[in-house]
């Protein structure tokens, strides 16, 4: 009885929350859509010259490398190993940026934080292309090798077949795009993106353990080699601490923060934000002055 009367109780709020909210992030998404769709078509496009290499890649016998010396084979039935780590790490990462939606705790805005992670991605993603252009090594992983029909493809009949980028399956047995990882791409950013403006301690020393964790599986399943991993640690972590350099910090929403924003905000919460300042101006204190 004491339940559904919690839940009949809480439910209103909770909507009228999920309302504000949206009305909040659907000004931003308004101010800043071309951030976002920049961001996205980079996706696309990397996508696009993942496809293109593939035609590309020539089978080989596998290179030496030293993570496979150190860590045993996982064989192709333990493949999904690796992606079921980076599924959960994708999408806690996806969820945990729409906890403004649904608590009371809000640090960050949604689609401001998509900005910066679509940045991250796209410095990385871009680097990424113009790696693996460079050279093309023999892939490690199973349906890569010499004697496997997924290893090349046909040349394409048209544009088209090229353009449609063969999504998913473009994805999952795609060869070729090993310099750098872009499994360890995604995982990185969103653990760093997470020690940035994440709240929980131990949230950010168990995602680094993971991130640890998958770039083993990564190489234990042989669809990478060791210095694919390796290169992913230091280039996406260098492209975060150039982004954040280059853009100003994310706006904080606790009460009475003067945090520099990345993006504009509407022009309300802009004046709210003048008539502050003003206000701490007129009583001797300046608008930098922290606790």
């Amino acid at each position: 009885m004491i339940m559904p009367l919690y839940v009949a109780r809480e439910a209103p709020k909770l909507w009228r929350k999920i309302c504000s909210e949206t009305s909040v992030e659907v000004s931003l998404l308004s101010e800043n859509w071309k951030f976002l769709l920049g961001g996205i078509f980079v996706q696309y496009l990397h996508g696009l010259a993942a496809h293109g290499v593939h035609y590309l890649h020539r089978p080989g016998p596998t290179l030496q490398d030293a993570g496979f010396f150190l860590l045993p084979e996982l064989g192709p039935e333990r493949a999904y190993m690796s992606e079921t780590l980076f599924s959960v790490i994708f999408f806690s990462f996806v969820l945990w940026t729409f906890n403004p939606f649904f608590f009371q705790s809000k640090r960050i805005y949604t689609v401001l934080i998509w900005c910066r992670v679509l940045a991250y991605l796209a410095v990385s993603q871009i680097l990424r292309i113009m790696t693996f252009y460079s050279t093309q090594l023999p892939g490690p992983n199973y349906h890569c090798r010499e004697g496997s029909e997924l290893a090349r493809l046909p040349p394409p009949k048209s544009a088209i077949k090229v353009l449609l980028i063969n999504f998913p399956n473009g994805a999952i047995y795609g060869c070729g795009d090993l310099i750098f990882s872009s499994h360890m791409i995604f995982t990185l950013v969103f653990v760093h993106t997470y020690q940035k403006f994440g709240t929980k301690r131990w949230i950010k020393q168990f995602a680094w353990a993971l991130a640890v964790i998958l770039s083993l599986l990564i190489i234990a399943s042989r669809k990478h080699y060791t210095v694919d991993v390796v290169v992913a640690w230091y280039a996406v972590n260098l492209v975060a601490f150039f982004v954040d350099n280059k853009l100003p910090e994310l706006p904080d929403r606790s009460i009475g923060s003067t945090t520099p924003q990345l993006l504009p905000l509407s022009t309300r919460d802009k004046d709210s934000r003048n008539k502050e300042e003003h206000q701490r101006f007129i009583n001797g204190n300046s608008a930098d002055t922290t606790d």
